[in-house]
């Protein structure tokens, strides 16, 4: 169960860059809504980190958190805000999933 919260608190991860990501183009009242949806997403996420670190080995639980975050928020760049989809961006996004990978297998 504290794999799936882990993996809830990574996405939560992604939802905070992406409202920080729509905050950054916002001005006056939804500013402050993307604002908003930063903190919520912020508090979930810690939250269920400190959660899933309760019998997840934090040296574990931290680099999947970390690594959620990271490759969604890249996925989110090139989907939502037009980033750059290039061949060395992909490769180490995958490399990281692989390494992490690698670290929950051992």
């Amino acid at each position: 169960m504290n794999w799936i919260i882990l993996i809830v608190a990574g996405l939560c991860e992604v939802g905070f860059t992406f409202c920080l990501g729509r905050a950054k183009d916002a001005a006056g009242a939804a500013w402050w809504g993307w604002m908003g949806g930063f903190l919520v997403f912020t508090l979930l996420s810690m939250g269920l980190l400190a959660k899933a670190v309760q019998t997840i080995p934090v040296g574990t639980a931290y680099p999947v958190w970390t690594g959620i975050g990271a490759a969604g928020t890249v996925v989110l760049g090139i989907v939502c805000f037009g980033e750059p989809a290039t061949f060395w961006r992909l490769f180490f996004i995958v490399l990281l999933v692989g390494a992490i990978v690698g670290l929950k297998a051992v």
